[in-house]
């Protein structure tokens, strides 16, 4: 008689794909309550808690260390800025995205060197909180459209007006970009991806990165908001 078979084992079925998970910052319950309900619509993504106070927040990412927050400003106890700096020290790896109803140049600056990759205005969060989360999610930065275009209007301008306009695009040492580089920092910088940027440059995804790494090295950048500032500061970002 034949041997028997050895019985099949059973396949286990694939692990599903671990959540993105979120922290809301914001000291009115309604809006975090619209927020939640808003970002756990979309398949992927999870609020692992919410946070009323900066002190609240910087706690609760200690204990859970979420992947991003979503940081208002405008905080008792301690302000969006500086809870931002502090969970960028307490965890790297989490990243913060500024959702405020303050429209400001200047704060928008302090808000990337606080750490944050974003920056996003509640009046606009219906239309772009989602585009803004899938960027961080991939760690690309990303500013409101509107606030990004008026900085870099009022960059070019001030530009315009000043001698040295070309010196701007040197780094510390005085090498130059080139011309691909400048579309690279300026597409990078207005808030595409390293994908969406290849596409646009009809270049391959690895090629885009090793633009964007050799521009940092070149430049001196030690972060990517470094880059990011560069840009706003020389007009390179399209209006």
């Amino acid at each position: 008689m034949p041997a028997a078979s050895p019985e099949a084992r059973p396949i286990s079925p694939p692990a599903p794909a671990k959540p993105y998970r979120i922290l809301i910052v914001d000291d009115h319950s309604v809006v975090r309550r619209g927020l939640r309900q808003l970002l756990e619509a979309q398949p992927g993504l999870e609020v692992c808690c919410e946070a009323s106070t900066g002190a609240e927040a910087v706690h609760h990412v200690k204990r859970h260390k979420p992947d991003l927050v979503i940081m208002d400003l405008t905080m008792p106890e301690v302000n969006g800025l500086e809870a931002t700096r502090q969970i960028r020290q307490e965890s790297p790896t989490t990243d913060v995205l500024v959702l405020t109803m303050h429209f400001s140049e200047e704060l928008a600056r302090e808000v990337l060197r606080s750490g944050a990759i974003g920056y996003i205005l509640k009046s606009d969060a219906d239309k772009e909180l989602l585009t803004a989360v899938d960027h961080a999610r991939h760690r690309d930065p990303f500013f409101t459209s509107r606030l990004a275009a008026t900085m870099a209007q009022n960059f070019l301008h001030a530009a315009g007006s000043a001698p040295g306009q070309e010196g701007e695009q040197r780094g510390a040492g005085g090498v130059p970009l080139t011309a691909r580089e400048v579309d690279v920092v300026r597409l990078l910088s207005s808030g595409k991806s390293n994908k969406e940027v290849a596409a646009a440059l009809s270049v391959s995804t690895r090629t885009v990165e090793s633009h964007r790494n050799h521009i940092m090295h070149k430049m001196g950048f030690t972060s990517f908001s470094d880059l990011v500032r560069f840009a706003i500061r020389s007009g390179l970002v399209e209006p």
